[in-house]
């Protein structure tokens, strides 16, 4: 695409596990090109590495902006995974080194819940599960944010795609030892995923990438739901787990809540107890489709931005705008 307005331009950027997303266009045209990098931002000891950041964002950029053609940036919108805990020094330093590289005069860094939120509902008042190795839940009166679990796969998650692995790989080593609440079922997708379970600690415990690997091990749980009344039951505690984390995040204005996230491609046999689950908890709201994934919810706020002050509420750590003079 070429000859892009020169007026009210915007950078908006996806930042999580998988890389990064961006996108560039104008308010008054939309976007009008992306690229994406599959490696993921550096976290080092100062957490989120800006440097890294800009090292991998920039060439993107150019790219975008040789196809898309000039575009006057007035806003960029970045959305990053563990801005919250790890974003120091990303809040300290990426708004100026976006000034200094691209002119852009408005810089907002929101968390990935957040960007999940207006991806999913825009600037409604409500809230949004977002389940993919890990879960959260965000929501918002549209005065300010509250947030439950997000805490990891060792201190919460819990319902996300590691919690439901592991679960599921805890009922196939209950079989294996001869335990109550064993599945026989799962027992053997398990050695046919992994190989022999009593090799399984060895071969999990060592890796890095724990959380991964058991959330693996979630589609095969809700492939063995269907039939098997153990694997059943962890999904339905995994949504039970999601409806009170967004019970706990609800507006008590808010009628609409959406899920968003990978892990929901595991389709009715999670979805149709969320939704028993979500009804019994938040009998005044209901499930609406997701109208768009955290990269949309960048390009969102970054439209708006564009031109103006946000809608949605600012936080400190959870959505925060920086103006400065650009160039």
């Amino acid at each position: 695409m070429t000859g892009a307005s020169k007026g009210s331009g915007f950078l908006a950027v996806d930042s999580g596990g998988s890389g990064l997303r961006a996108v560039v266009g104008t308010a008054e045209r939309g976007p009008l090109a992306r690229r994406e990098s599959p490696e993921p931002v550096r976290t080092g000891d100062r957490g989120i590495d800006p440097e890294h950041f800009m090292a991998h964002l920039m060439p993107l950029v150019r790219a975008m902006t040789a196809e898309a053609g000039p575009v006057r940036f007035t806003a960029a919108v970045v959305g990053a995974a563990g801005l919250a805990s790890l974003g120091d020094a990303l809040r300290a330093e990426l708004p100026g080194a976006l000034t200094r590289e691209l002119g852009v005069r408005r810089v907002a860094l929101a968390a990935d819940a957040v960007t999940a939120y207006v991806g999913a509902l825009g600037p409604r008042p409500g809230a949004v599960i977002a389940g993919g190795t890990g879960l959260i839940a965000i929501g918002t009166d549209l005065t300010g944010w509250r947030r439950a679990d997000g805490w990891g796969h060792l201190l919460g998650d819990c319902g996300g795609g590691a919690w439901i692995g592991r679960a599921g790989l805890e009922a196939a080593l209950r079989a294996h030892d001869g335990r109550e609440g064993g599945s026989a079922r799962l027992l053997t997708s398990a050695e046919e995923v992994f190989g022999p379970v009593a090799g399984l600690p060895g071969r999990l415990y060592p890796r890095p990438d724990r959380p991964a690997v058991l959330a693996s091990f979630a589609p095969h749980v809700a492939v063995c739901a269907e039939g098997d009344p153990v694997a059943a039951d962890i999904l339905r505690l995994a949504a039970r787990h999601m409806a009170d984390s967004a019970a706990a995040v609800c507006p008590s204005g808010g009628d609409r809540v959406a899920v968003t996230g990978g892990l929901f491609k595991l389709g009715d046999p999670l979805l149709g107890p969320v939704d028993e689950e979500l009804a019994q908890r938040l009998p005044h709201a209901r499930r609406v489709p997701a109208e768009g994934d955290p990269l949309h919810g960048s390009v969102r706020l970054a439209t708006e931005l564009s031109t103006g002050p946000l809608t949605l509420p600012g936080d400190e750590t959870m959505l925060s705008v920086t103006t400065l003079s650009g160039e």
